[in-house]
């Protein structure tokens, strides 16, 4: 089973993405800061990370940039999720590092299909 972890402060979105992944088949693990993101990402190795920009402790590009640099790490795929939807905004996330960008609010369908693009 693939292995997804969720980096985001608010409940409510952990919520609709915890549903979204297991029943999709994936298991879940979950960050609520960045600082607790990346120590995740070196203690579970998932096969994916969703990471929200505007976290508390360590924001997601400086949480990305911390993964990236750590060589047993750097293959896992980054996806960004952020309310920011500004112009110049995802070239942002791909210079922290990410390997894709989801705006909020997403649609759940929306979400699935850019996790399995890079899991499938």
């Amino acid at each position: 089973m693939k292995r997804v972890l969720v980096v985001e402060d608010t409940e409510e979105n952990r919520q609709i993405i915890r549903d979204l992944l297991t029943s999709a088949g994936y298991e879940m693990i979950e960050a609520v800061d960045g600082e607790e993101g990346v120590a995740m990402a070196a203690q579970h190795r998932p096969d994916l990370i969703l990471m929200d920009i505007q976290l508390p402790v360590l924001d997601g590009y400086e949480a990305t940039r911390r993964i990236k640099a750590q060589p047993e790490l750097k293959h896992i795929p980054v996806i960004a999720v952020t309310s920011y939807a500004l112009s110049g905004d995802e070239a942002k996330t791909k210079a922290a590092g990410c390997d894709g960008y989801v705006a909020k609010p997403f649609s759940p369908r929306q979400l699935l299909a850019k996790v399995r693009e890079f899991l499938d």
